[in-house]
């Protein structure tokens, strides 16, 4: 499969990193600014409080 994208790819190998780079940076972006936030809002956690034992 990655075989297969890299092939697609366009350019010599200086341009094919940077595309990868770019992309994998975008796509690190927009986990941390839309998916993590809102899964974080949809599942939230239960609080839960530990009693001592005394």
């Amino acid at each position: 499969m990655y075989a297969a994208l890299w092939r697609v790819l366009p350019g010599p190998l200086a341009v094919r990193v940077l595309i990868v780079l770019v992309l994998v940076a975008s796509i690190l972006l927009a986990l941390v600014t839309w998916v993590f936030p809102w899964i974080a809002e949809t599942f939230l956690q239960q609080e839960s409080v530990v009693e001592s034992m005394s």
